[in-house]
């Protein structure tokens, strides 16, 4: 199937590495220049110079804080500089802190508020006028927790399913501009974020972190950790003209751990 992505654009956010950086890689084997933008220069500049080596697409960077309009601001408009438009926009940004009710306080509630919801928020009200122009699709990256809260990360529960009914929205909104909208979430992949939640896990059980690891594999019928190449060949299928009538859905990319229906 020619997913019809060969020179298209793309702005991924968050995406010098783990998720992101996987679905900008994806983009560029399919030939769509990408916009590659998060806090840290230096590992965009050498995930531009990985990517680029791959003759597809073009790379280019930009650094930006997702919590901060005006690095927001330019970001949108230094990829139309440098791009012409904006076919394709992904929004994505790390995770928030591991805890429970009773171990976060208004500044946690707020600095996640602010890295999880409204930085989408933000990212699609600078790039709607441009989406606008010929149509487009916007890919609103969540967690497996859109469908199951995940024990011990209240915060993401919380924020995570405001994208859903953000992304539920405004695709009803943004559908007479031929804007697609949807929704995924990535159950377990072998990210430095999982690690890093394993981590947390294991030491609030009192249990090795290999422990962790083999129960939560135990739950999924697939048996292992997804990669992260095969949750971004699921974005970039839902962002490209492969699909063409689907739009305010939620997707889940999990190996089958989740039973709901």
């Amino acid at each position: 199937m020619d997913l019809g992505l060969k020179d298209k654009k793309a702005l991924v956010m968050a995406s010098s590495q783990g998720l992101g950086k996987a679905i900008a890689e994806q983009f560029v084997r399919e030939g769509t220049d990408v916009m590659i933008a998060s806090r840290s220069e230096d590992q965009l500049k050498q995930v531009a110079n990985e990517l680029n080596r791959l003759q597809g697409g073009k790379v280019e960077y930009i650094r930006c804080d997702i919590t901060n309009p005006d690095d927001i601001r330019r970001t949108v408009k230094h990829t139309v500089d440098v791009f012409g438009r904006i076919d394709i926009l992904i929004n994505n940004a790390g995770g928030p802190p591991a805890g429970s009710f009773e171990d976060l306080n208004d500044q946690d509630w707020q600095r996640s508020f602010e890295l999880n919801l409204l930085s989408y928020i933000r990212v699609i009200r600078e790039a709607l006028p441009f989406l606008k122009e010929k149509g487009g699709r916007i890919i609103n990256i969540a967690s497996s927790s859109i469908r199951e809260p995940i024990p011990g990360l209240i915060l993401s529960n919380t924020f995570r399913l405001g994208i859903v009914g953000l992304s539920k929205t405004i695709a009803d909104e943004f559908a007479k501009y031929n804007i697609l909208v949807n929704t995924v979430g990535p159950g377990r992949i072998a990210t430095e974020r999982v690690e890093h939640l394993d981590e947390a896990h294991a030491q609030r059980e009192g249990v090795s972190v290999d422990e962790i690891k083999a129960r939560s594999k135990k739950d999924i019928p697939l048996g292992r950790d997804g990669k992260p190449e095969e949750f971004a060949k699921v974005v970039v299928f839902l962002a490209s003209e492969g699909n063409t009538y689907m739009t305010g859905s939620t997707f889940v990319v999990d190996g089958g751990k989740l039973r709901s229906i």
